[in-house]
């Protein structure tokens, strides 16, 4: 036996040592940046939850002198006086759901129409623009939205859309209280109206971005088994994206209910309940924009920050029912 062969044996075991101690020492390290990126997120998710309840907390003690001056009986009263130090959220709460509502009716059909065309029908060389153009309205600012609607919308509403509805749907028995009243242009319907100008973008991309990630060999399954283009829509595309459908669509409600410029702009800021549409109004948004800069009183600024903090458990409530649904339809697919 040489003395070469002697050697390698001692050699190769500290060979063997030292890749076993590189190896101990890049586990060490990547345990060290796991536990750094591990605490670092948590830190940013965490920041989050702070601030939450941060402006929660800070929400219920600015608003704490309102209601314990009026009780819960702020939420359902009518009379909004700042001479008179009285106040009551019932108006701007009413103004801010049927706006709400009104942009959802208009904008959700309207929405789904748009993202399956792109998807589903646009030729490809007109899908990528009209993409890029629903984008781009999407950022356009809402003080734009509402002056465009005070000044073009609002004129040529109130002397050609609103007689014509005053003349027809306002001859409705019971329906037509909705659509009765002087024709001015500006009022809760078309704050409405330009509340769903402002969210069909948002729905709309959300809605085209989810319908796009449907796998094409599903698509041409269903083709294949002789479905119509509506039945693979409805079918096959809608079950596999309805959570994206209806998180495009609770995206486009919060921004209705919290959008302030441009409901303040064609709303009419009028306290004041009325059954028609045509009235003006008020909503939660509009009545901080209007009157934080001039509440005088600490009791009316103690009323502003109760409407915040109502504006805050409404928007959480429709998210937390919009929630629940999902987890219903969930369960009802497990039962299948």
């Amino acid at each position: 036996m040489s003395n070469t062969d002697l050697v390698n044996p001692s050699v190769d075991n500290l060979s063997a040592q030292h890749a076993h101690q590189r190896l101990l020492a890049t586990m060490r390290k990547q345990r060290i940046q796991d536990f750094i990126f591990h605490k670092v997120t948590l830190t940013f998710a965490l920041t989050v939850l702070f601030m939450l309840g941060g402006i929660i907390v800070s929400l219920f003690i600015g608003a704490w002198p309102a209601f314990h001056e009026f009780g819960p009986g702020f939420i359902t009263r009518v009379e909004w006086d700042p001479v008179n130090d009285q106040y009551g959220a019932a108006i701007a709460i009413v103004g801010t759901l049927v706006t709400s509502t009104i942009a959802l009716l208009i904008a959700f059909p309207v929405s789904f129409g748009i993202a399956l065309f792109l998807t589903e029908i646009c030729p490809s060389k007109l899908r990528q623009p009209l993409g890029t153009a629903i984008e781009l309205l999407a950022g356009v600012p809402s003080i734009i939205y509402g002056m465009w609607g005070l000044f073009v919308f609002a004129p040529l509403f109130g002397e050609y859309v609103q007689p014509v509805l005053q003349a027809t749907l306002g001859n409705i028995p019971v329906l037509g209280i909705l659509f009765k009243g002087p024709t001015m242009g500006i009022g809760i319907l078309t704050a409405g109206l330009i509340l769903s100008v402002m969210i069909i973008p948002f729905i709309a991309s959300v809605m085209r971005d989810v319908f796009e990630v449907v796998p094409a060999v599903l698509k041409e399954s269903a083709y294949g088994l002789g479905c119509t283009r509506w039945e693979v829509v409805r079918k096959v595309v809608l079950p596999y994206t309805k959570t994206g459908v209806v998180g495009g669509v609770m995206l486009g409600l919060g921004r209705a209910l919290g959008e302030t410029m441009a409901v303040t702009f064609v709303i009419g800021n009028a306290q004041r309940l009325s059954w028609s549409l045509f009235a003006s109004g008020n909503s939660i948004a509009s009545t901080l924009a209007n009157e934080i800069a001039e509440a005088s009183t600490p009791l009316h600024v103690s009323s502003l920050f109760a409407l915040g903090l109502i504006l805050f458990v409404i928007t959480f409530i429709v998210l937390s029912i919009a929630k629940f649904m999902l987890m219903g339809m969930a369960r009802k697919e497990g039962s299948k």
